[in-house]
């Protein structure tokens, strides 16, 4: 097998829990975002193979790497965003981050604390808002905003999916210290219903969630992109609406998804929030990220 497109798992952007590279970005950006979706896409599929071995997975997600920067010319989605980074003179940083994580994904199936899924989440989530700010040519100052934000996008779906992650790959994102500290067990996950301790961990989990989602709000108001802070402000409406039922639902063997009409309606919420704030004027402070 030559192409890491083959073991893609038919998961598109549109399938997604948030909006990428929506009719709200500009036109001209679209192309390089799908671009970068569609690498690491591709990678996260191959992290997530089922039958494919570890060894056989660290070697694609090296190809992929490599041929990004450069060193061949077989992965059609390494390529196509290495051409379109190369049109935009920026450099691959934030697709190299993602790798590392879903690196981290091949070798580690357990997460000790919040502080380890953090770090995950550093390379699993935060290169990509830090990317699309890049995209729209913003100040690093917006990435510390922009990191809770996605971090607090990944932990969400972490929760949403507890359950599919340790079926189906043994892979099990709750920290084992918050799991301990509830009185609940990993095999637990496997049950149809979460238990009283399960649950209790889990919602501990969504309400510290919401913290980090708080700490997010003023992203989009510091994005000077009008387009961006539009579609902030959507992503930020959505990830408030899933993670207030993460905090009262069991995923288990509950619903913790938006449905269509709440997409449409959480769309058309974040739109007009930001629109009436930007008419207003009113501005947050900013404050540095690590790594800017």
């Amino acid at each position: 097998m030559t192409s890491a497109s083959d073991l893609r798992s038919g998961k598109t952007h549109r399938d997604e829990n948030f909006p990428v590279a929506s009719w709200i970005i500009h036109p001209r950006h679209r192309a390089l975002i799908l671009a970068f979706y569609n690498f690491v896409r591709t990678a996260d599929d191959i992290a997530d193979h089922a039958t494919l071995g570890a060894e056989e997975k660290l070697r694609l997600l090296d190809l992929l790497e490599a041929e990004l920067l450069g060193k061949g010319d077989t992965q059609p989605e390494a390529i196509k965003l290495r051409q379109a980074l190369a049109e935009r003179s920026m450099p691959p940083r934030h697709a190299l981050d993602v790798l590392i994580a879903f690196r981290m994904d091949v070798t580690k199936l357990r997460y000790e604390n919040w502080d380890e899924v953090i770090h995950y989440c550093r390379y699993s989530a935060m290169p990509v808002g830090r990317f699309m700010l890049d995209v729209h040519g913003e100040s690093t100052s917006t990435w510390a905003a922009s990191d809770a934000l996605c971090a607090g996008l990944q932990i969400n779906n972490h929760l949403q999916d507890c359950a599919k992650d340790f079926g189906d790959l043994n892979r099990v994102y709750l920290p084992r210290d918050a799991l301990a500290a509830a009185g609940a067990s990993v095999e637990e996950l496997g049950a149809s219903r979460a238990s009283a301790p399960l649950l209790q961990c889990l919602h501990a989990l969504a309400a510290r969630t919401e913290t980090l989602l708080n700490e997010s709000k003023p992203l989009a108001a510091e994005v000077k992109d009008f387009r961006l802070g539009l579609e902030i402000s959507v992503i930020q409406a959505f990830a408030d609406k899933i993670v207030s039922m993460l905090k009262m639902r069991d995923p288990l063997s509950e619903r913790v998804h938006l449905n269509p009409l709440e997409l449409v309606a959480y769309s058309i919420g974040g739109i007009a929030s930001e629109m009436a704030r930007r008419a207003s004027g009113r501005r947050p402070v900013s404050k540095p990220a690590a790594g800017a």
